[in-house]
């Protein structure tokens, strides 16, 4: 029995796999105030690996153990940015399976000298578009046919990714909001959250409004709005989503709507979220919250809105929580209070 006033201690659980999932949506009370609606956001950076990519990292390998694909002893090869790298290796390790990681050498160290911290290998790569045979997902690809037991991970086009979503992140919101739920907005990077939390979600209730978060240069906002992956009208720093082709995840995904958030809009929110919320957090996250801000204040009071807060923030913190840095690319936060929401 819990004392008065405490929350009941959590149940003890199998290890690593069984601490991923079940986190808590948080009550972000600014935001909410100001818009009249529930903006609320899944607490994705408590899982046990630090992000959402514990997910699909777990559903990944568990899918491909139940076929064969991934046998004792075997090698998990990925092409990552970092944290479904994260979450594979932590996977890996508390299984037995040795990590090798293709990453593109403009992603933060931070994140890639955690995975050899982990015990990965690692391998940075000049970034390249996918249709070149040396973008890093095909680097990654080549490289699990040629090792014994090698086994590809293939977050992007693997639809196990969005099963994981569909079986466990998607039942815990509707679960959590009573069914009240009325949107969902959330960034994409394999496409695997969206896509396995909107077929849940409109299973549910059709009219659960879904939205893609885009950063600038990202191509899922003219695929969503337009029908086409052609409009590219700028760049972000955003690490982890901005996907630039339809990948078999996001292929399946349900989505009503698309919002392009700029960088610098991004940037206000971390460090609202932060100094208000105390919640420190990633520049993905920022981007979600801003989308769903951007909901509410389209369709009025009254809805109770979900996103998801992919990581935290140290994984950023040269960049992102860098004055210098974020003054040299025009991206300073130059308000205290809620008025960066007008440019919304």
């Amino acid at each position: 029995m819990s004392l008065p006033g405490t929350h009941p201690a959590p149940k003890i659980v199998p290890g690593f796999v069984g601490a991923v999932g079940n986190t808590p949506l948080i009550r972000l009370r600014h935001l909410s105030e100001a818009t009249g609606s529930e903006i609320l956001g899944k607490a994705e950076f408590m899982n046990p690996g630090g992000s959402v990519k514990d997910r699909a990292a777990l559903a990944l390998v568990e899918d491909a153990e139940r076929s064969g694909a991934l046998r004792p002893g075997g090698v998990i090869v990925e092409g990552t940015a970092g944290n479904t790298g994260i979450g594979l290796a932590l996977v890996g390790l508390s299984k037995g399976y040795r990590s090798l990681f293709i990453v593109p050498d403009n992603f933060s160290h931070e994140k890639t000298d955690l995975l050899k911290t982990l015990g990965a290998e690692v391998r940075r790569v000049p970034p390249k578009p996918y249709k070149d045979p040396e973008n890093y997902q095909h680097i990654a690809r080549r490289t699990a046919e040629s090792i014994p037991d090698g086994w590809w991970a293939n977050q992007f086009d693997n639809t196990a990714n969005l099963a994981g979503h569909y079986r466990t992140t998607g039942p815990e919101i509707w679960e959590q909001t009573e069914g009240r739920v009325t949107a969902f907005t959330a960034s994409i990077g394999s496409g695997g959250t969206i896509a396995g939390v909107s077929r849940f979600l409109k299973e549910r209730n059709a009219a659960v409004r879904i939205v893609c978060a885009d950063p600038l240069g990202a191509a899922m906002w003219s695929w969503f709005k337009h029908g086409h992956t052609d409009i590219d009208d700028g760049d972000s720093f955003a690490e982890g989503i901005g996907q630039g082709r339809v990948t078999q995840n996001v292929a399946a995904a349900l989505v009503d709507d698309a919002y392009r958030i700029p960088d610098a809009i991004g940037v206000e929110f971390v460090y609202h979220l932060l100094r208000a919320e105390g919640l420190y957090l990633g520049l993905s996250a920022a981007i979600n919250v801003a989308a769903a801000v951007k909901i509410a204040r389209e369709r009025g009071p009254g809805q109770v809105i979900v996103t998801v807060l992919c990581d935290g923030g140290a994984r950023y913190a040269s960049k992102l929580f860098n004055p210098v840095w974020l003054k040299e690319h025009g991206l300073s936060p130059k308000h205290t209070d809620l008025g960066f929401l007008s440019a919304l």
